[in-house]
């Protein structure tokens, strides 16, 4: 296991580079730069501007700049807020896992207990509830389901505020945690049934029902362990998406994390903030997908490395 994981963290370096050097072409490659506006800036404030960021070279000299910058952990600096990105980022990025480990903790018990309870009555009427939340929440987009909460939660009964997040603090936690986790709670849930009815059929299982074993010594001990692995391997890009910042939700909600400084670092072109959220993201998916394959292990433990 050891040499498994040591394999794993020095794979990092090559993929990290490799996302690197792909977002920062694919930027440059895009007509305009961050200082070209409908009224053009004087030239001589340009080259100033371009030499201050490192833009006033080629784009190889570029390129090394940035690579050479990043191996020292230096991301850059903001264009927009003239603030090192690594700052802004460990500014933001409080908020945005906060929101992020909620909406992942109620997806993921939401999930499972609606999974295991359809597929333990299955054909009765918890399983149709089960399956139509499920349903629903795939099925309708996480701003409408903002939309709904704020008019019938907040602005109808007044139970929670609408903008802003605290720690803490019910009444602001509440609906961007559940309009965030509500579209990876109904994944996990079919997910979690599906594999539930395949196991509950298994031979051992009905042995242990032989055997007189209480019913929900059989959930709990053998079926649902058993029935993990398909949900760790979605729950892992799931709860890296959640953890990195959700565009949409952080602006609706004005939460002000890490993807509601992605979205305006695009509108601006904001080369730095753009590597470094993307950066961001692919380094916690695998770290996360490296942590799941380690979890395959815990919860079955005929896999090894």
């Amino acid at each position: 296991m050891a040499g498994y994981v040591l394999r794993r963290i020095l794979a990092f370096i090559p993929l990290i580079w490799a996302i690197a050097t792909i977002t920062f072409f694919l930027m440059h490659a895009v007509p305009g730069g961050p200082f070209d506006h409908e009224k053009p800036l004087p030239e001589a404030t340009k080259r100033n501007l371009e030499a201050r960021y490192n833009l006033d070279g080629t784009l190889v000299e570029q390129y090394g700049t940035f690579i050479s910058n990043l191996a020292k952990g230096d991301l850059g600096i903001s264009f927009n807020q003239d603030r090192p990105v690594t700052d802004i980022i460990r500014d933001r990025l409080p908020k945005t896992l906060q929101l992020g480990v909620c909406a992942f903790a109620f997806a993921l018990v939401g999930g499972l207990t609606l999974g295991i309870v359809a597929a333990v009555n299955q054909n009765r009427w918890p399983d149709y509830v089960s399956v139509f939340i499920a349903t629903v929440g795939a099925a309708v987009p996480n701003f409408v389901v903002g939309v709904f909460l704020i008019i019938f939660l907040a602005l109808k009964l007044g139970w929670f505020d609408v903008l802003g997040w605290e720690l803490g603090n019910p009444r602001k936690m509440v609906l961007p945690t559940i309009a965030l986790g509500l579209l990876p709670m109904a994944f996990i849930a079919r997910i979690t049934r599906a594999s539930m009815l395949e196991v509950l059929r298994q031979d051992y299982i009905r042995t242990a029902r032989a055997k007189g074993v209480k019913e929900y010594r059989i959930v709990v001990r053998h079926a649902a362990r058993n029935a993990l692995i398909p949900v760790l391997t979605v729950a892992g890009p799931i709860f890296a998406g959640l953890i990195t910042g959700s565009f949409v939700i952080e602006r609706f909600f004005a939460i002000g994390g890490v993807g509601t400084a992605f979205v305006d670092a695009v509108g601006l072109r904001d080369y730095g903030m753009i590597m470094g959220t993307t950066l961001l993201y692919a380094v916690a998916i695998a770290v996360v997908n490296l942590l799941v394959d380690i979890a395959y292990g815990v919860a079955d433990p005929r896999i090894r490395y």
